[in-house]
């Protein structure tokens, strides 16, 4: 079960909401859910359900509440477009004050990982370089990857990809990361598209999605999840 909670961010005191899970059963961590664009929709909610059901408590920030509290789109043109101009309003460095917030909430229980999807895969490759506290991240498909390749890693992070993403070349990022940081795993998941952890969804391949959630545990397991 979840519940929603309300923190504050150290940057500026903005109070913010977040999707909460309990573990069940023994408790391994804590793991920071960063969204799409599109809100704390049902796949988010899905994810957070998701790594409640291994152990570990989940924070999922309602990171576009500077501009509309509570803002879940569709998965269309129209929740596409409000999303991006929602990200050009609130801007990164807001976006990733709050995912702080979440990190030193669960800090005090244990490790913090993060995982993100689309612009929360580009947010916690960001943040697996510029926040604190961070045990290791998993980025899925994050379209601002490429370009900030070369930023100087804090925390242990793996890379997801689709090689049907019409929006990301997959090759393209791969090559970029590998060249700063030829210990970071970038994998390339053949039979999917953007957003393929969203299981319904045309773009999605249960395999391949049931692979990366596999990756990314491990990469927890290995950075201190008991």
């Amino acid at each position: 079960m979840s519940d929603t909670v309300t923190l504050t961010s150290a940057a500026d005191g903005f109070q913010f909401t977040a999707l909460h899970a309990q573990p069940e059963g023994q408790r391994k961590g804590g793991v920071v859910v960063v969204q799409e664009i599109f809100g704390l929709d049902q796949y988010v909610q899905a994810d957070v359900a998701r790594w409640a059901a291994l152990g570990f408590e989940v924070l999922a920030p309602s990171i576009f509440d500077r501009a509309e509290p509570g803002f879940v789109a569709e998965h269309d043109p129209k929740g596409f477009q409000t999303g991006v101009s929602y990200v050009q309003k609130v801007g990164i460095d807001a976006m990733l004050s709050d995912i702080q917030a979440c990190i030193d909430d669960l800090a005090a229980r244990g490790p913090v990982f993060a995982v993100g999807y689309c612009l929360g895969g580009s947010l916690v490759w960001l943040s697996a370089g510029r926040l604190r506290g961070l045990a290791a991240g998993s980025a899925y498909y994050g379209s601002m990857i490429a370009a900030n390749a070369e930023l100087a890693l804090t925390a242990p992070v793996i890379v997801h990809l689709g090689r049907k993403d019409a929006h990301i070349a997959a090759d393209e990022v791969k090559a970029r990361v590998e060249a700063a940081h030829p210990d970071v795993p970038v994998y390339i998941y053949e039979a999917s598209g953007h957003g393929f952890n969203n299981d319904g969804r045309p773009d999605s391949d249960l395999a391949d999605a049931e692979l990366a959630r596999a990756r990314t545990l491990a990469l927890f397991v290995a950075n201190g999840a008991a």
